[in-house]
């Protein structure tokens, strides 16, 4: 069992929601990265989601992009992200850590190369958003043989075969897609995806968290009555964004999940 899967068994057993925040690495600053991470566990993340910045984040909306830019801009990519999970794991053993973004830079490592050394950075869980399922077995192969976990993307347009599908190849979580859109964007209904998540959950061997669309407190209790998680990303990235030192993205990050956490939790937001 690795640590995404003891992380939900936990969360499961405690009657408890997953907060899972996303962060792009390298932005606001390439110090910032793993002071980051830490200041959000501390702040109630049970699993961290870190984007591994691209030069065409296609799913993603312009806040994503903008911090993308940035953090290539100042020489992020998947070599600091890795960097950034080991660092991490120098003293956050438990954390599960999903690194989340597009399959060019895995594929120029080739399958076998990354999955070696995505296991020796500590990762668990990787998600890779233009990976089709009919594409993946040898990446899939690579990643089994370090127990890190490929994880499938659903939304609101997946059909019932192709649901079944994804159901056939689910590990540590299905994250699913509240809307037909990119990341950032207003179109977020809570009632309509709830009914889609329950009958997604039925099926699924996984636990299935939403995401795209939740920029608070409400919107992630709301989206979390029909989910085993939430995913927060754009409204995290965006507080973030022009943080003036390492300890002030620290304490941004804080602030804005400490009311999520409190939401999921039955708390006051």
């Amino acid at each position: 069992m690795n640590r995404l899967d003891s992380c939900f068994a936990r969360l499961r057993q405690q009657g408890r929601k997953a907060l899972i925040p996303f962060m792009s690495a390298g932005d606001p600053s390439l110090e910032a990265t793993v002071p980051l991470m830490h200041a959000l566990v501390e702040a109630g993340a049970d699993v961290l989601e870190l984007g591994v910045p691209f030069s065409d984040p296609m799913a993603d909306g312009p806040v994503i992009q903008q911090a993308s830019e940035r953090a290539i801009a100042r020489g992020a990519g998947l070599a600091h992200a890795l960097a950034s999970v080991k660092a991490f794991r120098a003293t956050d053993r438990q954390t599960p850590v999903v690194l989340m973004g597009y399959l060019n830079p895995v594929e120029i490592q080739g399958a076998d190369a990354f999955a070696q050394r995505a296991a020796e950075a500590g990762v668990d869980g990787l998600l890779l958003v233009d990976l089709p399922p009919e594409e993946a077995d040898a990446l899939h192969a690579a990643l089994a043989v370090h127990d890190i976990a490929l994880i499938w993307l659903a939304s609101p347009t997946t059909d019932d075969a192709r649901m079944a599908a994804l159901n056939a190849r689910a590990e540590g979580y299905l994250y699913y897609v509240s809307y037909a859109g990119v990341t950032g964007a207003n179109h977020l209904s809570p009632a309509d995806a709830g009914v889609r998540l329950a009958a997604i959950r039925r099926d699924c061997p996984v636990p299935v968290v939403a995401g795209f669309g939740i920029k608070d407190a409400h919107s992630a209790a709301a989206m979390a009555e029909n989910a085993d998680g939430v995913v927060v990303g754009s409204a995290l990235v965006a507080a973030l964004a022009d943080s003036a030192s390492v300890e002030d993205a620290c304490r941004r990050a804080g602030e804005f999940l400490a009311p999520l956490r409190r939401a999921l939790d039955g708390g006051a937001s």
